[in-house]
């Protein structure tokens, strides 16, 4: 049987492999968030700022809902790139439908616990009683369709272990493009189509993501011939679904930690009201698009350095994080800046509220101080996901949301009187925890143990 298609990282220059691998990611990530986005904005523009803010506060939910799992699509990235890096066409096989075995079951039950207990969850989070119906409706519907999230997430996470960065991104453009077209459809109801308002948001996203799933599948199984046809190939195997928590728990408890701290920063922001509400969830926004350069570079990071230490070039891997970091702490200091001087025209595309743009503005000019050390801090945590090294990220995640961010965002914003703008101070200084954290251990060199693989190769003289 052939060789999975892959792009050799283990050669050539780092700084293009880098920057050709997270470029369409980049890409892919931006009209990711377009998703949301898009509902935020036609909602917020059209519906009012109580809808802007149901549609806004269910992000944690779903955030905490498919956190656990995203550590199992790293663990795909690691696996199937240190797999491809020492050429072991069959274990990449292997893992690939018993990643896509897991993530579909795991996809189905969570959409199940979801719909059942998003009430609860709204609650949790004092969710104001104002928009509760509508956050409520918008949820519910959006759960339905996660199983579609996670099979187009773990497909993405198995194309860029191989080095296919621009296949995922293809497939969003045209999920985007679709959202884009049938939200306003959903939402207004012009001609035959039903007048839904905040739920036809939500359906029109789910359809999307179905259509970013199915293009996904068809692809690997057309075009890289990973996908068995037979379904028993995918029932869960034991060695590889142990290696593959082994991985992904860590980062998978590291993203639940995060979510959940995203819930209790949610409660803090709720408790001030809707407009503070809705101002967090328009800035948040841009927050997200300002940190998919970052996110795109760390994933890069990831696949990059997965190859070469698989290959046994650990220098390579040390140069990767080098430019990677140079990379993330440039873009992103320049979005800093450009929040800093121009942030109120950038929320006007969420929302006229006056109350809201204050509110948004006070935000973005002090979180955004936080954005070049955790550029830095995710480019390490991408040598570390590469390495297969994902504990010391999820520790530093541990402390630095739960043991720096909350309570300096509850001392500011209570203890200290600042309302809602210690919340943002405090926000943006947890940062600089989590970097000292992340590059005092990889200073340590403990990672080296972690790799999975290694093909051995000869050292080669500089040239």
């Amino acid at each position: 049987m052939a060789s999975p298609r892959t792009t050799d990282f283990s050669s050539g220059s780092i700084i293009r492999h880098l920057i050709s691998f997270s470029v369409p990611m980049l890409l892919g990530n931006l009209f990711q968030a377009l998703y949301n986005t898009v509902d935020s904005f036609w909602v917020g523009r059209f519906l009012g700022k109580e809808a802007l803010a149901a549609v806004s506060v269910g992000f944690p939910v779903i955030f905490l809902l498919v956190a656990f799992v995203t550590g199992l699509t790293m663990a795909a990235t690691t696996l199937v790139a240190q797999y491809a890096g020492a050429r072991q066409g069959e274990m990449v096989r292997r893992t690939v439908a018993n990643t896509m075995g897991l993530l579909v079951l795991a996809g189905i039950v969570l959409s199940v616990l979801g719909v059942v207990f998003h009430r609860s969850l709204l609650r949790l989070i004092q969710t104001p009683p104002s928009i509760m119906p509508l956050a409520s409706a918008y949820l519910s519907i959006y759960l339905v369709g996660l199983v579609f999230t996670f099979i187009y997430n773990a497909s993405a996470s198995i194309l860029r272990g191989l080095g296919d960065s621009r296949s995922p991104t293809l497939f969003l453009v045209y999920a985007t493009i679709a959202n884009i077209i049938l939200d306003p459809l959903f939402i207004f109801g012009p001609g035959p189509f039903p007048r839904l308002g905040v739920t036809g948001a939500a359906w029109a996203t789910v359809i999307a993501q179905a259509l970013a799933a199915v293009l996904a599948i068809r692809h690997l199984y057309t075009v890289n011939r990973l996908l068995p046809l037979s379904l028993p190939a995918y029932r869960p195997r034991a060695d590889l679904t142990l290696r593959t928590v082994s991985i992904g728990l860590p980062a998978g408890i590291q993203q639940t930690i995060v979510s959940l701290g995203a819930l209790v920063l949610n409660a803090l922001v709720n408790s001030f009201g809707p407009t503070v509400t809705a101002a967090f969830g328009a800035a948040g926004r841009l927050d997200q698009f300002s940190f998919l350069p970052t996110m795109s570079l760390s994933l890069a990071t990831s696949a990059l350095v997965g190859q070469n230490l698989g290959a046994g070039m650990e220098e390579r891997a040390h140069e990767t994080l080098r430019w990677s970091a140079i990379l993330a702490s440039s873009i992103t200091g320049g979005v800093m800046i450009l929040l800093l001087l121009f942030p109120r025209p950038l929320l006007a595309i969420f929302t006229k509220d006056a109350e809201v743009l204050a509110e948004g503005t006070r935000y973005l000019r002090t979180v955004s101080l936080g954005y070049v050390p955790f550029s830095v801090m995710f480019s390490i945590n991408g040598l570390l996901r590469g390495a297969g090294d994902t504990f010391p990220t999820m520790v530093t995640s541990l402390i630095s949301l739960w043991l720096v961010r909350l309570p300096l965002a509850t001392w500011f914003a209570r203890g200290m009187g600042l309302g809602s703008r210690g919340i943002w101070i405090g926000m943006a200084i947890s940062p600089l925890a989590g970097l000292a954290m992340s590059y005092l251990y990889y200073r340590s060199g403990r990672w080296r143990r972690k790799v999975v693989v290694k093909k051995e190769r000869p050292v080669l003289a500089p040239e």
